[in-house]
C-alpha cells in the first residue's frame, strides 16, 4: 500500500507568516509552484538561480574547498593489493542502488525543488566539514526514497537533512548532531520528527545504505592514474579537485540521476583534464564505457559547468580556480 509522507503539523503555509522571524535566506525549502512540463525536468540548471541562496553562499565562503590530501604509502599499498577487487565489487552494485526516475511518483516535489535542496545540502556538508562520500550517500538515499514514497513539499527539507544525518553516521568519525542539523532549518522541525523519518527511510530502503558513490570511483580512477608510468602527481591532484567540484554540481541537477556513478566519475575527470589542458589526461577507456556514452555525459557536464561559472569556483581549492582563470576555462 502506498504511503504519502505527510505535511508537517503546525508548519505555516507559504501564503501566511512562514518567513516571519527567520534570518534572510534561511527559509525551509518548498516546491516552487506546480510541476513544470516534463521536458523541463531534464534541463541543466544554474544552482544560483533559486531563492534562498544567501545561506548556501555564506556557508561555502566560510568553509572554502581545500586541496585533496596526498595519498599515503599505506593507502597506495592497499590500493595495489585490493583496488581492483574493490572496484569490481562496487561496480557490480551500481544497478542495484541506481535511482530510477525518482520524481516520477512525486506530485509535489519538482526538479527545481530537488536542485534547491541538494545545493543547500552541498553548503551544509561543507559547513560541517563532512566528507564528499557522506554527501553522495545522502543524495542517493534521498533519490531512492523519492522513488518509493510521495513526499509533501513542506517536509522535503526534513527529508534531505535526515538523509544527510544517516549518511554522516555511516562514514564520519564525528558526525554533526541532530540538533546542529535541525538548527539550520530554523526550528521548523523537531528531533522526534527527524527520528520518525529516519526509521521510515531505513524501512523503505530495506536498510541497504552502502551505495557505490561517484566519490569512490573518483578516488579509484585517480589512483589508477597515479599508478601509470610517467604519471604527473600534480596534474592528477588538480584534476581530481576540479572533478569533485563538477561532480558536486551534478548531484544537484536532476538530469544526472540517469547516469551511473562510475560514468559520472570518469566523465568528470575527463572534463577536468580538458578544462585544465593537461598534457597527460586520464585514459577514459579504463572506465569500460563506450566513447559515445562518455562523450554524451561529458557534454552534459560541460553545459552544467558553463551555466554555473559563478558558483563552481566556490567548490574548488583556490589554486585550481586560479589555474582555470589563467587558462580561461570558464569561457
Amino acid at each position: 500500500m502506498e504511503t504519502t509522507l505527510p505535511a508537517v503539523p503546525g508548519r505555516p503555509s507559504r501564503g501566511g507568516r512562514a518567513g516571519a522571524g527567520r534570518p534572510p535566506g534561511r527559509r525551509a525549502v518548498t516546491a516552487p509552484g506546480p510541476p513544470p512540463p516534463s521536458n523541463s525536468r531534464r534541463r541543466c540548471r544554474r544552482l544560483d538561480s533559486f531563492p534562498g541562496l544567501s545561506l548556501r553562499l555564506w556557508a561555502l565562503q566560510q568553509r572554502p574547498a581545500t586541496t585533496t590530501t596526498t595519498t599515503t604509502p599505506q593507502e597506495l599499498q592497499a590500493f595495489r593489493e585490493y583496488g581492483e577487487s574493490w572496484y569490481r565489487s562496487r561496480k557490480g552494485l551500481e544497478s542495484r542502488f541506481q535511482p530510477r526516475e525518482p520524481l516520477a511518483r512525486q506530485p509535489q516535489v519538482t526538479a527545481e525543488a530537488r536542485c534547491e535542496l541538494v545545493s543547500w545540502l552541498i553548503a551544509v556538508h561543507r559547513y560541517f566539514s563532512v566528507s564528499f562520500e557522506a554527501l553522495c550517500l545522502a543524495v542517493n538515499m534521498l533519490d531512492r526514497f523519492l522513488g518509493t514514497t510521495p513526499v509533501a513539499a513542506d517536509c522535503f527539507q526534513l527529508l534531505g537533512v535526515t538523509a544527510l544525518f544517516i549518511a554522516c553516521k555511516q562514514v564520519e568519525v564525528h558526525p554533526p548532531s541532530m540538533k546542529e542539523l535541525l538548527d539550520l532549518c530554523c526550528g521548523v522541525f523537531s528531533c522526534q520528527q527527524l527520528r520518525n523519518l529516519e526509521c521510515l527511510i531505513l524501512r523503505r530502503l530495506g536498510f541497504e545504505l552502502a551505495a557505490p558513490t561517484v566519490n569512490f570511483f573518483l578516488e579509484h580512477f585517480s589512483q589508477v592514474r597515479l599508478e601509470a608510468r610517467g604519471a604527473d602527481a600534480g596534474e592528477a591532484a588538480d584534476a581530481r579537485s576540479l572533478a569533485v567540484g563538477i561532480a558536486e554540481l551534478s548531484l544537484a541537477d536532476y538530469t544526472f540521476t540517469k547516469y551511473a556513478p562510475s560514468l559520472l566519475a570518469a566523465s568528470s575527470l575527463g572534463l577536468a583534464d580538458q578544462l585544465l589542458r593537461h598534457r597527460s589526461p586520464l585514459d577514459l577507456r579504463i572506465s569500460g564505457y563506450p566513447e559515445r556514452v562518455l562523450q554524451d555525459c561529458v557534454d552534459q557536464l560541460q553545459l552544467l559547468v558553463s551555466l554555473n561559472r559563478q558558483f563552481l569556483p566556490l567548490l574548488l581549492p583556490p589554486e585550481v580556480v586560479q589555474e582555470c582563470h589563467r587558462l580561461r576555462s570558464w569561457r
